[in-house]
């Protein structure tokens, strides 16, 4: 689809608001020597004890981007090696991927995780078995190659959903039932909705448990840097269960949030499946857009823009339907099958928010859009950020409208003018100023022409 450029006819000559760079001040605890880490809780979490001599031993690894899973797989790889076993890593990730083998395998190559680096071979599959059966709920399934493994330890992230709230959320039991119950299980599971999840999700992860050899897992929880605040080992009784939801509570604590409770317009560089499930993170933004979940008070967002997808989601722009305004560049870079076997996989979840918002030709003309739409008429007072994706939050730039209040944050550090918003040429934002993000991404930061066919 190609939108005509003379659209932009309909959009106002918009003065640009001149940006401040701010930083948010954060105090938390960083795990600087993973594999000893890792190493220790599995040792004194005794989950590896049960490892005979050549038994094989399955790992997960998912498709979000965790700056430390590559680290993480490969330090648990070691241990189970030194207690005997021959470990395998299984992709872990539903449908992503395209809800293909081979697609997986790339999404844990664009993270890291390549048997070079970790050591130790990938077996790729979404042949599933089913394990079991929730009491009037989901039929439980697992990935055919964890099936017939000796022992399964799951590694993941522990960290707030972006669908749904409850003691128990994204981490290890999710991966256990979505995960490794791959396009089946995922299917499966969200046919019931997010009551379904707050319901279902733990029983389902524990009948997995007791119907399979799963020795445990290895939870992260992340920093707002990104880089690991802790590593626990969990055993399987904690798989959904009491540990995990100690986690989940840190997790919300350590989360990092945009620090206005109100804005005019907010202008995200980028999002991804690498980035959150449904590419903007639902917890920093303010919106969930699922049938019959509360929408968030805070933020309160009236225009949203987003202008790319990152590399590593190779075309799925699940969740863009949470913006409002977006760029004919990210438009081409979508592929619908990809994007469409996730919306629809994730059922309730998913319809609201893979349609497509407002597209403009460029990003001068998506922001001026955005600023004209967004409910102020004096635009040179508009209330606008600017952050690089929903887990780069750190640093961010905001209008000199929000100046005021971000000075009296002393969770606030402002670091300075950085000049009007400006643009180059050809319509595209002025590249983001130096390296912030923690995740991967192409065409904005570099000041490359845009991302085609990704």
């Amino acid at each position: 689809m190609y939108i005509p450029s003379d659209v932009t006819e309909l959009v106002n000559e918009i003065p640009m608001p001149v940006l401040y760079r701010v930083r948010q001040k954060r105090e938390y605890p960083i795990v600087e020597d993973i594999q000893s880490e890792v190493a220790r809780e599995l040792s004194e979490s005794n989950i590896l004890s049960n490892i005979k001599s050549g038994d094989r031993i399955a790992i997960t690894a998912g498709s979000r981007g965790i700056i430390s899973l590559p680290e993480v797989i490969k330090a648990v790889v070691a241990e189970v090696k030194k207690a005997g076993g021959e470990p395998f890593i299984i992709p872990a990730m539903g449908s992503h991927g395209g809800a293909t083998a081979e697609g997986q395998r790339q999404l844990l190559a664009d993270l890291g995780v390549t048997e070079s680096y970790v050591g130790a071979p990938i077996r790729a599959t979404m042949e599933v078995v089913k394990v079991g059966e929730v009491p009037g709920g989901p039929a439980v399934y697992m990935d055919l190659y964890a099936s017939q493994a000796d022992g399964i330890i799951l590694v993941n992230r522990v960290k707030p959903h972006t669908d749904f709230h409850g003691n128990v959320e994204s981490g290890l039991a999710k991966m256990c039932v979505i995960g490794l119950g791959k396009q089946v299980g995922a299917e499966t599971m969200h046919l019931y909705g997010a009551n379904g999840f707050r319901k279902f999700l733990s029983q389902a992860a524990q009948i997995s448990v007791r119907s399979k050899p799963i020795l445990g897992g290895v939870a992260i929880v992340e920093s707002p840097s990104g880089k690991p605040a802790k590593i626990k080992a969990l055993l399987p009784s904690d798989i959904g269960g009491p540990g995990e939801e100690e986690l989940l509570k840190e997790a919300y604590d350590l989360l990092m949030r945009i620090p206005f409770r109100e804005l005019d317009v907010l202008v995200v560089d980028y999002m991804g499946k690498n980035i959150s499930g449904t590419g903007m993170d639902t917890n920093v933004i303010g919106r969930t857009m699922v049938h019959g979940e509360p929408e968030p008070h805070n933020p309160d967002i009236s225009v949203i823009v987003v202008l790319r997808l990152t590399e590593e989601t190779h075309g799925n722009a699940s969740g863009i339907g949470l913006a409002d305004v977006t760029t004919q560049k990210l438009l081409e870079q979508i592929d619908f099958k990809v994007t469409y076997t996730n919306a629809i996989t994730s059922g309730i979840f998913g319809m609201q928010r893979v349609q497509i918002p407002i597209v403009m030709p460029d990003d001068r003309s998506a922001i001026s859009l955005a600023i004209q739409c967004c409910g102020r008429p004096d635009a040179e007072h508009v209330r606008l950020a600017r952050i690089y994706s929903t887990l780069d939050l750190e640093e961010i730039l905001i209008s000199e409208s929000l100046l005021t209040e971000a000075k009296s944050n002393p969770d606030i550090e402002i670091l300075g003018p950085e000049g009007p918003l400006s643009f180059q040429e050809n319509g595209d934002i002025t590249p983001w100023p130096g390296a912030v993000s923690h995740v991967h991404a192409t065409g904005l930061e570099a000041g490359v022409d845009g991302i085609e066919n990704l």
